[in-house]
């Protein structure tokens, strides 16, 4: 399972419930983008990280 690199986030389950109240089992799905960094190495390295978390923190993308 993909989990955000920075925060931890990876997909949530639960029920998706129709109008006679029927349960389906379902999952939502984070949004994950996967782009390059520099470690503190300085080796390229491939990530995966959530919309947000990509807006919020300035990483150095290469």
């Amino acid at each position: 399972m993909a989990k955000c690199y920075v925060t931890g986030k990876s997909q949530l389950s639960g029920n998706k419930r129709s109008h006679a109240l029927n349960a389906t089992r379902r999952v939502w799905k984070s949004n994950l983008q996967t782009i390059r960094i520099k470690d503190e190495n300085g080796e390229i390295k491939k990530i995966k990280i959530s919309a947000r978390a990509l807006k919020k923190h300035n990483l150095e993308r290469v």
